[in-house]
């Protein structure tokens, strides 16, 4: 058995497709099945069912594939280890964000570790869906991955960056547009809103169901009238009048050109808590290492007490 088969399985389970599996592997289509076929005969039995249609893992081939990724993620933990020993000012890092956080956090962060440690690659790992990029950092493929609390996955760890207000988006027609962030110091209780249409966050999203249990912590199930993935078209909608939304601080205070709502803070100052997480007992480079240390001495000197930093305990959930 050689590690390119596990390669090998592990991309066809992963794409139920030889062609696609072939061309990620970039290898001949014949090779890839002959690969397969060989390792099957040697291991004693099959771990795809073939059909003209499709291709899908047996019993057999969903514990190897399991077990295959498992050997190949020690391996690349092997050879960062071993990198790092030799060389500890250099390396590559992969980053999981969702979209919308790392273009709010990430340029306050990026240009510091750059300069610090310019020869450390960064790779980033954009998602849309928090439950995918939660599963990519629970399977390795993410050195380090920025989420929200709370994270439900029992094979992360995770260190708090951040404590982040979470504030109150109307139109700037509104009745309550006169009670802004600066000059409410007690801030309306979310219940004055439980009326009014919300926009939110499409299913998928950590800060979707985060606004939906302070709705219903505040008694009430919102009326949700329209949906989107970005976090921008979001506030874009509010500020055109189609309703009311929760919205963290520190994409509030982001500067945006047009469709500006008014922002708007709620008692007793709500709040989310984003976190630093990565796969529990995974070895964690000395180039991640550098990018967790630069973060969160940036963030810390960057953000106001509106967006608080976070102490730097470690929690598993």
């Amino acid at each position: 058995m050689e590690i390119r088969q596990l390669q090998y399985a592990i991309q066809i389970a992963e794409e139920r497709n030889f062609s696609r599996a072939a061309e990620k592997l970039h290898i001949a289509q014949p090779s890839l099945s002959q690969q397969l076929s060989k390792l099957e005969k040697e291991i004693g039995v099959l771990l795809f069912q073939r059909t003209t249609n499709s291709v899908e893992l047996t019993h057999a081939g969903t514990v190897f594939v399991e077990r295959a990724q498992a050997i190949i993620d020690s391996l690349e933990q092997l050879k960062k280890e071993m990198f790092d020993i030799s060389q500890t000012k250099a390396g590559k890092v992969t980053i999981g964000t969702m979209p919308i956080t790392g273009s709010h956090l990430l340029p306050h962060v990026l240009p510091s570790f750059h300069r610090r440690y310019p020869d450390i690659e960064l790779v980033l790992t954009e998602e849309p869906s928090t439950s995918n990029l939660v599963k990519l950092t629970a399977q390795g493929k993410n050195d380090l991955c920025l989420l929200s609390l709370p994270l439900s996955d029992p094979s992360l760890e995770y260190e708090p960056i951040l404590e982040e207000e979470i504030v109150l988006a109307v139109p700037r027609n509104h009745r309550l547009a006169t009670a802004t962030i600066s000059e409410s110091s007690t801030g309306i209780p979310l219940a004055d809103v439980k009326d009014e249409p919300f926009i939110f966050l499409k299913r998928g999203q950590g800060f979707r169901q985060i606004t939906m249990d302070l709705c219903s912590q505040a008694g009430f199930e919102p009326q949700i009238v329209f949906e989107s993935s970005n976090i921008e078209t979001v506030q874009s909608l509010v500020a055109t009048g189609m309703g009311v939304a929760l919205v963290p601080a520190f994409i509030a205070t982001a500067p945006r050109s047009e469709f500006v709502p008014q922002y708007v803070a709620l008692e007793g100052q709500p709040s989310r808590t984003l976190v630093l997480a990565y796969r529990s007992g995974r070895y964690m480079s000395k180039a991640a290492e550098a990018f967790k240390e630069t973060l969160q001495d940036t963030l810390s000197a960057q953000f106001s007490s509106r967006v608080r930093a976070a102490t730097t305990n470690t929690y598993k959930p």
